[in-house]
């Protein structure tokens, strides 16, 4: 009887651990910061913090008069090679078929397949090109990579965006919908918890189900009971919140 009653106390003791309350900062599941690919003078911006937007959907826009330009010279310059591609082959296989008859030399045959092997490779060339040109005509557009919220502008039409090796970033996109919840746990509670548990987050007077995501290995600081260590809840929500907001686990 008293094993019972031992164990009773045991396993309420335990559950209060579990139920414990957890402070925790609200961040966003994903963020990026966007800047464009190519450079350029800004034309538009069709955002502002706090729009939400979808998936590849316009966010900004270069002018892109020179890309087109390029585009249209490629696509000139690849309808002329085409053509002289196509009247190399023809000629080749005449070629063959008078050396086949042993009505021209060797030599002849082989300035064929060299004129043909050389319009094949700028045709190839062309293609390439304008392939390239067509991919910065399209990055003149910057477009959302997924659906989420804007949360940070930094630029406006007339601005001149000149991309290097380290790129200003522009604007700012967190995913919407999704949030985590960043708590600070002992060694104690983290060593209770493991990923994909589920938990709930508790921002203001609102409740939402949510999971464990991540559970650091390394300590992020210390305290009186000792190390620290930082884990994770993610949770979704249709409500609209704030970065840096605090919440309960």
């Amino acid at each position: 009887m008293k094993r019972w009653i031992l164990a009773g106390v045991a396993w309420g003791f335990a559950g209060s651990l579990w139920a414990a309350d957890v402070p925790a900062v609200l961040q966003w599941s994903q963020r990026v910061e966007l800047s464009p690919r190519v450079s350029g003078l800004v034309a538009s911006v069709a955002v502002n913090v706090g729009d939400r937007v979808k998936a590849g959907q316009a966010l900004l826009t270069l002018d892109n008069r020179l890309y087109q330009a390029k585009v249209a010279e490629g696509a000139a310059a690849k309808r002329r090679l085409s053509s002289e591609a196509a009247q190399a082959k023809i000629d080749l296989g005449r070629v063959q078929e008078l050396y086949d008859r042993t009505v021209i030399s060797t030599s002849e045959l082989d300035q064929a397949k060299l004129r043909n092997n050389r319009t094949q490779a700028q045709l190839r060339e062309a293609e390439a090109r304008l392939a390239q040109d067509s991919k910065d005509l399209a990055d003149a557009t910057l477009r959302a990579p997924f659906a989420g919220v804007v949360v940070e502008r930094r630029v406006e039409p007339g601005q001149n965006v000149v991309v290097g090796l380290q790129p200003l970033p522009l604007l700012a996109l967190a995913k919407s919908g999704e949030m985590l919840a960043r708590m600070k746990l002992t060694e104690g509670q983290i060593q209770k918890l493991k990923n994909g548990q589920a938990v709930t987050v508790s921002v203001g007077n609102r409740t939402y189900p949510g999971q464990i995501k991540t559970l650091a290995l390394e300590p992020s600081g210390s305290g009186k009971e000792g190390p620290s260590y930082q884990a994770d809840a993610v949770f979704s929500s249709a409500d609209t919140l704030r970065a840096g907001s605090a919440a309960l686990v």
